[in-house]
């Protein structure tokens, strides 16, 4: 479920978790974005997702968060060029 600049999608154990989008982007036909918990802490933390199916009927986006190592590597420095007032640290 997408409303304005903030997402809500199901965690693995089934639990709703809202997520504000900081940038989105398109890379190689797939489209991403970059979102946080807490739109306004410095220290929170970010995640990749990845747009992975659309419902033509009701118009709602589904995301899934990136978890390949090589994706998340191309797609962050997409983000870090994208989101240039912040710090983007990648974990591995």
């Amino acid at each position: 479920m997408e409303k304005d600049n903030m997402i809500t999608i199901k965690g693995e154990e089934g639990e709703e978790i809202r997520l504000f989008i900081l940038e989105e982007t398109t890379i190689g036909g797939k489209n991403y974005i970059i979102a946080t918990e807490d739109e306004d802490d410095e220290e929170s933390e970010a995640y990749i997702l990845r747009e992975s199916e659309n419902d033509p009927e009701s118009g709602e986006i589904a995301y899934s968060f990136v978890e390949d190592d090589d994706e998340i590597a191309a797609v962050s420095g997409v983000f870090k060029e994208l989101l240039d007032d912040c710090d983007l640290i990648v974990d591995d």
